[in-house]
């Protein structure tokens, strides 16, 4: 459980918790922060679609975007669910890559996203235009460039929330997770 008091029953609360019942079983941790302020949640995942649709990413560009700034600002929630979703889309090999900021299994374009997801969650104000140019030599135009920047503090933001109030990987999540990948999650919260 998070730090917080289980969300007053709403409309929106229900809402939540029924989708996540539906698609997993389960009501995740994250679900009941956010269960307080659904409106919030649901305007912010629009936003994460919209972004990442305006900047072309993948759903692997995504994981590999997450997996960076999570493993950067040390967000193990989101360390656990984007490293179960890249070991099913490629393997578990690349998902412990990308947690462990190993690019060898990486293309180009998502060695740029990675490097810059991490600028972005570690030292924004650290970024060069070398960094840009970076991603424009990746294929990336100016438009999506602030697209995928929006998209990667968002995420950003939306890690840091859900940490301070305590939400953890739900351990449903985390034993569905390859051994290797989650042995290469050494920081955040445990499970629970």
């Amino acid at each position: 459980m998070t730090f917080l008091e289980e969300p007053a029953p709403s409309a929106g609360q229900e809402r939540l918790y029924a989708e996540d019942l539906a698609d997993d079983g389960y009501v995740w941790d994250l679900t009941r922060v956010w269960a307080h302020q659904p409106e919030a949640k649901e305007e912010l995942v629009k936003l994460f679609d919209a972004t990442a649709d305006a900047a072309g990413l993948t759903p692997r560009d995504k994981a590999v975007i997450v997996l960076a700034q999570a493993a950067e600002i040390g967000d193990s929630y989101c360390a656990v669910a984007w490293g179960k979703r890249l070991s099913d889309w490629a393997d578990p090999q690349t998902a412990v890559a990308a947690l462990t900021a190993d690019d060898e299994p990486f293309s180009e374009r998502e060695q740029a996203l990675a490097a810059w997801a991490r600028t972005v969650a570690r030292s924004p104000g650290s970024s060069t235009p070398q960094d840009i140019q970076r991603l424009r030599d990746a294929g990336f135009s100016e438009p999506q460039i602030v697209a995928l920047t929006i998209y990667a503090g968002l995420r950003t933001a939306f890690s840091s929330i859900n940490g301070a109030l305590g939400a953890r990987p739900d351990v449903i999540l985390a034993e569905t997770l390859d051994p290797a990948a989650r042995a290469a999650v050494t920081w955040g919260r445990p499970p629970g």
